[in-house]
């Protein structure tokens, strides 16, 4: 494995266009704030919490606590390097070209799918209200408005992302406060004491196995918190502001699903069946008497999917862009206009789109090997964001500590306990006949593309 220790070639060597730096600090705070509230925490921790019983609270834990040792890493990679391209731009610089192309085209590849996914949802969400109108017509209309607004200014991404981020705080913030409520007894049919923690076959009731699978979904549920550190180099004081996000990425991650998953498994048994059909929000919102919960709730995961449809057009691109600037991809893609990677917009958005029709025309086969690759490609991404840090931070040390404004706590044992987990992560995929085909399909994904780059790397260091 070789190291390449200079810096990536930027655009501005070159002198190409640059992206704009339209995003303001408050745009940053709410994108942070927000991107931790997705729609896989309003619907999809139902399956968790089926799987694990109360135990998802310690799988939400576990996953949580290593979503802030990566956080902490990448936040302070990105604090003395900003750059669109984040973790993909620091795994070219540290380890080589062949890492930053597989971190970067495998993330780009992961963000699209789940453009894809998001679509498809809310343009299911809005059929079930106006059945007239085709669910695939509703994605149609979803992709063109978020493809446009992205091709015209990164201040409308920040401006989107920020009534976005409000709604979702607020919601998720009402929660907390209602379901304080209903543990106290203050409001609903008494306080439930911890009958629903131990009772139901107890804690634990599916055991270790259980306790896997939820471990699993809570780690999928936590994707996407990247976005925030390529967001930052569009900011106009990126050091301050990245390291600002990751700061608050702790507190976030406590309050909003760790502390919001206790709540519900202390009201709800975690067998009730509405746990997975309505999801585990409105089921706790019904059991509260809240009048109108299963239509506010749905009209909040609509805002959700929405907000990570926006988020996932904008990092896409910007991933697509910074590859492709570092001379990893297609060259017309690095064109700026108006300080947007317009061609990366409409190719990122493109694939999306492909892969929307894919789950129409080929959803066992095609959209299945795709899905399948996404599950995994986060924890690939965590992986090279381990690996990164221990270079990058004995480099700067060495050269530079001036730009170690954040710093990863209890480097470098806490950094090999990360790397630990992923790969323990990994190692619990194996269990599940499910979870091994998405561990197959990304195995194919992630030779390929360390395939294509290592042989560029070659290429380019005989030239």
């Amino acid at each position: 494995m070789s190291t390449v220790t200079a810096p990536p070639k930027a655009p501005a060597a070159s002198g190409a266009p640059q992206l704009s730096h339209g995003l303001k600090q408050r745009h940053l705070s709410m994108i942070a704030l927000g991107g931790v509230i997705g729609a896989g925490l309003f619907v999809g921790s139902g399956a968790g919490i089926a799987a694990a019983g109360p135990g998802i609270i310690l799988a939400f834990t576990a996953a949580g606590l290593l979503v802030m040792l990566v956080m902490r890493m990448l936040g302070e990679m990105s604090a003395a390097h900003p750059a669109s391209g984040s973790f993909s731009v620091h795994a070219e610089r540290e380890i080589g070209p062949w890492a930053g192309v597989t971190a970067g085209w495998m993330y780009w590849v992961m963000l699209c799918c789940g453009v894809a996914a998001e679509a498809t949802a809310a343009g299911s969400i809005m059929n079930s209200w106006i059945p007239d109108v085709a669910g695939w017509a509703w994605v149609a209309v979803f992709m063109t408005f978020f493809c446009a607004s992205n091709l015209t200014a990164v201040k409308n991404f920040g401006e989107f992302e920020f009534w976005f981020a409000a709604v979702k705080i607020t919601a998720i913030v009402a929660f907390l406060v209602l379901g304080v409520l209903g543990v106290t007894g203050v409001i609903g049919h008494g306080a439930p004491g911890a009958a629903n923690l131990t009772g139901h076959g107890g804690f634990l009731p599916h055991g270790a196995s259980g306790l896997i699978t939820g471990l699993l979904a809570s780690v999928f549920a936590y994707g996407g918190l990247e976005t925030v550190t390529i967001a930052a180099a569009e900011s106009d004081d990126p050091r301050r502001n990245v390291a600002n996000a990751v700061r608050t990425a702790v507190w976030r991650i406590a309050l909003f699903y760790i502390g919001s998953m206790a709540l519900v498994v202390t009201l709800v048994p975690w067998n009730n069946p509405d746990v997975v059909k309505l999801g585990p929000y409105v089921t706790v919102l019904q059991l509260l008497n809240v009048p109108g919960a299963a239509v506010v709730m749905k009209a909040v995961v609509l805002i959700a999917l929405l907000s990570a449809m926006n988020a996932n057009i904008y990092g896409s691109s910007r991933m697509a862009f910074s590859l492709v600037a570092r001379g990893q991809g297609p060259k017309a893609l690095a064109k700026v206009s108006g300080g947007v990677p317009r061609l990366a917009v409409l190719a990122s958005c493109g694939f999306g789109f492909a892969a929307v029709l894919a789950g129409y025309w080929w959803p066992d086969t095609v959209f299945t090997w795709l899905m399948n690759t996404t599950g995994v490609a986060i924890l690939v991404v965590w992986l090279f964001i381990g690996v990164t840090q221990l270079r990058m931070r004995r480099r700067l040390e060495r050269e530079a500590p001036e730009l170690l404004t954040v710093k990863m706590w209890g480097y470098p044992y806490l950094t090999w306990l990360a790397i630990a987990g992923v790969v323990t992560l990994l190692g619990l995929m194996t269990t599940t006949a499910g979870n091994r085909d998405q561990l197959y399909a990304a195995g194919v994904l992630v030779a390929g593309l360390s395939a294509v780059g290592y042989w560029r790397q070659r290429r380019a260091q005989s030239a």
